[in-house]
């Protein structure tokens, strides 16, 4: 019995990798992911088709067939997720029952639900009610689970929400005045137009937006000055909850692109020992280097003095003979940063990649200002080099870059 729950977890564990966080490289996750990208993009463009009569005639039985296998691979995944739920670490202190009503009412479960529910309803309601399935493009926000810049513009939005309730209340203000002094100065004139307040909200929120339609025009004086004011105030409108969210979308950014840096730096065999602050302490110390397709990182035979994270692209590295191929989130030249050593391989760049840096100079430098971060990264090199993981010469060692290599 133990020994089909150890088999029942390791098969949940691997479903739970292969739909949220696998290893980098896993070329299953990245088949599912694509799979499940491309499923939501032609459901995208079936639902802006099928709204042309020409092509709903032609090609109704094609959009159908589109819907039938979304809908499968959608359930499908929608009951995976819901299984996989324990494996989250968010969840890993809850019961596996809680932990699934947890994640079933989170903002990303309630979006896959409604991205399957109302389209089996669909097949037994009449046709009549069967416009729900135009509910389909709501399918496109399951892409913000794949694409990190949708998901941290979301986040930004999340996190600036109070403040943009407060410019919605300024422009509501401002709309109100705004039209008030509109109906004061243009209702004798403009009756049918600015009769009523309500009737010159329309005008208002027009021109603060900076829309200006210009199906309503002020053409007293005093009414052109009000509208002058009012075209200064919706710059400001504008300005404020765009530079709101342009911020904090920035912030989004620079946080996940820490977040994936301190991932790389903590895969490293080396650092791997180190609590968070001593693996932020070096990722501070990264820099950015981008290398041309074809270009030479290093070459065998020459001084080594830093090592070397993939942020994006590809590098090829040709060791004893063999070329591999790393990718993003691996590293190589780690024995760099620790003694001075000659390059035992040669790295080139397959495609334009973007590196980050880490000098040995720099490194000493922090090892010699944080005595715990020394303490431990010594500790490390004494039991690697006491099984002889790590060779005489050089600054790559085979076998660790075989073992990133091999990764599923």
């Amino acid at each position: 019995m133990s020994r089909r729950r150890d088999y029942f977890g390791k098969w949940r564990h691997r479903a739970y990798e292969i739909l949220e966080h696998g290893p980098v490289g896993d070329r299953v996750m990245r088949a599912t992911s694509g799979l499940i990208i491309f499923l939501v993009l032609i459901n995208i463009l079936a639902v802006v088709l099928e709204s042309v009569p020409l092509y709903e005639e032609a090609y109704g039985g094609l959009f159908d067939a589109i819907e039938l296998i979304s809908l499968v691979v959608f359930t499908v995944e929608y009951l995976v997720r819901i299984w996989v739920t324990p494996e989250h670490v968010a969840y890993r202190h809850l019961t596996p029952v809680r932990a699934r009503l947890r994640y079933a009412i989170s903002v990303d479960g309630l979006i896959d639900l409604v991205s399957v529910l109302p389209f089996w309803f669909a097949f037994v309601l009449p046709s009549q009610v069967r416009v729900i399935l135009l509910f389909r493009i709501v399918r496109f926000l399951k892409l913000a689970r794949y694409s990190p810049a949708l998901r941290s513009l979301l986040e930004a939005l999340y996190a600036e929400r109070r403040a943009l309730f407060g410019c919605s209340v300024i422009l509501l203000g401002a709309t109100l005045i705004s039209a008030t002094f509109a109906y004061l100065a243009e209702r004798g004139a403009q009756p049918d137009k600015f009769g009523t307040i309500p009737d010159a909200m329309w005008w208002s929120i027009v021109t603060l937006g900076t829309i200006g339609y210009g199906d309503i025009v002020p053409i007293t004086p005093l009414g052109k000055l009000v509208a002058a004011i009012t075209i200064l105030c919706g710059l400001v409108m504008i300005a404020l909850p765009v530079g709101i969210i342009a911020s904090a979308f920035s912030e989004q950014i620079h946080k996940r692109d820490f977040v994936v840096t301190w991932g790389m730096v903590a895969r490293v065999p080396l650092f791997a020992e180190l609590d968070a602050a001593g693996i932020g302490e070096i990722t501070r110390l990264l820099r950015a280097q981008t290398v041309e397709a074809g270009e030479l990182i290093v070459r065998r035979g020459e001084n080594a003095h830093s090592m070397y994270f993939i942020a994006s692209g590809q590098v090829g590295i040709d060791l004893n003979g063999k070329h591999i191929r790393l990718g993003v989130g691996h590293f190589f030249g780690e024995i760099a940063v620790l003694r001075r050593a000659r390059r035992s391989a040669t790295a080139t760049a397959i495609t334009r990649t973007k590196l980050l840096v880490l000098n040995a100079s720099d490194f000493h430098v922090l090892m010699e200002q944080e005595p715990r971060i020394a303490k431990r990264v010594n500790a490390v090199v004494r039991d690697r080099i006491g099984h002889e993981v790590i060779s005489p010469r050089g600054d790559i060692v085979a076998g660790e870059v075989r073992a990133v290599t091999d990764e599923p």
